[in-house]
């Protein structure tokens, strides 16, 4: 199953790459959140390569994956691949910059089932698409406000 969204943000697309490459950020956003991040490779600098193992809970139930950084184009692409025991996704990010400052953000993620459980959890999902689809664009337009608050707020202390 595949999700697709574009979403435009009132920020420079250097900045958009850096607040999607501030991974240790990320980190602690989904350990907030209750979910358990343990970094998993030895790489010093962000880049292709890197990888971590998440463990959280979802629909009741503790999950675990292993999410790896496939491809890190700097200020243009970001492509992550995420396997558990159910499932396989991969997941694309790509920035366009539309002027100085403005970009936009098309994400892509694809998810394959790969247990009888995960197909029958994806048939749901494909029957009631237009809602899915809604909520994924949602969540991504929220990651976009809280980028370009973040612009937004610097820019006034400076």
């Amino acid at each position: 199953m595949k999700f697709s969204t574009k979403q435009d943000i009132e920020t420079p697309a250097a900045y958009v790459f850096a607040a999607l490459t501030d991974f240790e950020g990320w980190e602690r956003a989904a350990l907030r959140r209750g979910a358990d991040v343990t970094r998993t490779d030895n790489l010093r600098s962000a880049g292709a390569g890197m990888s971590w193992h998440i463990a959280f809970q979802f629909r009741g139930r503790q999950r675990k994956m292993d999410v790896r950084l496939l491809n890190m184009m700097p200020t243009s692409t970001l492509e992550f691949a995420a396997l558990s025991a159910a499932i396989d996704a991969t997941t694309t990010i790509e920035i366009v910059e539309m002027s100085a400052r403005r970009a936009r953000l098309n994400v892509t993620a694809k998810i394959t089932p790969l247990t009888l459980t995960a197909k029958l959890f994806i048939q749901s999902l494909r029957l009631a698409r237009a809602r899915a689809d809604r909520k994924f664009a949602q969540r991504i337009q929220t990651i976009a406000a809280e980028i370009e608050a973040r612009y937004r707020s610097k820019q006034k202390v400076s």
